[in-house]
C-alpha cells in the first residue's frame, strides 16, 4: 500500500521533460538537453514529494500559465484580476526560476514548491515580468513544456519607459537615495539614449521574435494593457476564452475607484485595490523630448503589429 501511494505522489509532481525543437541547431539542443537532465536529476534526488501535496487532494504542480512580461504593462493587476476565476491558483510572488541563474540550477522541484497548492480542475499560474526580455527564457519554458499557454500584457512603449523611470526613482527616494532625473537617462549626447536599458525592453517587436522561434503565435495571449486600465472585464473575458476556462469573472467584479484613478475589485462583498505604488504619477517629460521617444519606437511597433496580425493604440 505504501509503494501505491508512493507511486502516486511521484505521477503527480514529477514534471515531463520535453525534447527541443528540431529547428534549434544540434549544439544548442544538446546543451539544452544537458540542462533538462541536470534539473531532472535534482528533482528526483529530492525527498520533499510529501510536502507538496496536502490532505485535501490539492498538490503543487508545475504552471500551465505563465504571465511572461511585460515589466509595467499591468502583470500585477492582470494576476489579481484573474485571481477572482476560481479555477486559478496563483504564485503570489514573482519566482524568476527561468531568468535567474540561482534559481534555475535548483531544478523543477525547486520550482515547484513556489507554486501554490491547487486541485486538478485548476490552472496553476505564475508571473515574472523579466521573462519576456531575457533571451535564455524561451527556451527553457518550451522545454519545459512546449503546450504552455503564455499571457503577455504591453501597452504604449513611450509610456511604459516612463514607468519603469517612476518605479526605480520611488525606489530610490523610499531609501533616501538620490537619483538621476529621467532626462539623464533619455538625452546622451543630445540625442536619445537608445542604451537605456528601459528603452530596450519597450522594443517588443525584438523580444517577440525570441518566443516565435519555440511557442507559435496561438499559444501567446497579448492583453492590451492600456485598456486593461480603462475598462478591465473585456480583456480579462479575452483571457478567460484563450485560457479555455468558463466565464466566471463578470463586470460586477470591477468597481472606478474615484479617489485612486483606476478599477478596483470586488469578490463576495469584498473589495480591494492594488498597492499603493500602483497608479504613480509619471515625472513631467519635455515635450520634444516625449516626441523623440515617440518617433524612435514607430518603426518598432510597426514591425510589431505586422508581426502579430493586430494593432495597438499607442503614439
Amino acid at each position: 500500500m505504501a509503494a501505491f501511494l508512493l507511486g502516486a505522489v511521484l505521477l503527480i509532481v514529477q514534471p515531463q521533460i520535453v525534447p527541443s525543437r528540431p529547428a534549434i541547431n544540434s549544439k544548442a539542443e544538446t546543451s539544452s538537453q544537458s540542462v533538462q537532465r541536470e534539473l531532472l536529476k535534482k528533482t528526483s534526488q529530492k525527498n520533499d514529494f510529501k510536502e507538496n501535496i496536502h490532505s485535501n487532494g490539492s498538490c503543487r504542480q508545475l504552471p500551465q500559465t505563465i504571465i511572461i512580461g511585460v515589466r509595467k504593462g499591468g502583470t500585477r493587476a492582470l494576476l489579481e484580476m484573474l485571481s477572482l476565476h476560481p479555477d486559478i491558483a496563483a504564485a503570489e510572488s514573482e519566482v524568476h526560476f527561468f531568468d535567474w541563474e540561482d534559481h534555475y540550477k535548483n531544478g523543477l522541484q525547486w520550482y515547484i514548491n513556489q507554486m501554490p497548492f491547487s486541485y486538478p480542475h485548476q490552472i496553476t499560474m505564475e508571473k515574472t515580468p523579466a521573462y519576456f526580455t531575457s533571451p535564455k527564457v524561451p527556451e527553457r519554458v518550451y522545454n519545459m513544456n512546449q503546450s504552455m499557454r503564455l499571457l503577455l500584457i504591453l501597452r504604449d512603449p513611450s509610456e511604459r519607459v516612463l514607468s519603469d523611470y517612476t518605479q526605480v526613482f520611488y525606489n530610490h527616494m523610499q531609501k533616501h537615495k538620490p537619483y538621476p532625473s529621467i532626462e539623464q537617462f533619455l538625452i546622451k549626447d543630445g540625442e536619445l539614449n537608445v542604451d537605456y536599458k528601459a528603452i530596450n525592453r519597450s522594443l517588443y517587436y525584438v523580444h517577440m521574435q525570441n518566443w516565435l522561434k519555440y511557442f507559435p503565435l496561438d499559444r501567446i495571449h497579448i492583453v492590451d494593457g492600456d485598456k486593461l486600465i480603462k475598462d478591465p472585464f473585456p480583456e480579462i473575458e479575452k483571457v478567460e476564452r484563450f485560457l479555455k476556462l468558463s466565464p466566471q469573472i463578470n463586470a460586477s467584479n470591477f468597481y472606478f475607484n474615484k479617489t485612486k484613478g483606476f478599477y478596483c475589485l470586488r469578490d463576495s462583498g469584498r473589495e480591494r485595490c492594488l498597492h499603493e505604488s500602483k497608479g504613480r504619477a509619471h515625472p513631467q517629460v519635455d515635450t520634444r523630448l516625449l516626441e523623440k521617444l515617440h518617433e524612435y519606437f514607430h518603426e518598432p511597433n510597426k514591425k510589431f503589429f505586422e508581426l502579430v496580425g493586430r494593432t495597438f493604440d499607442w503614439h
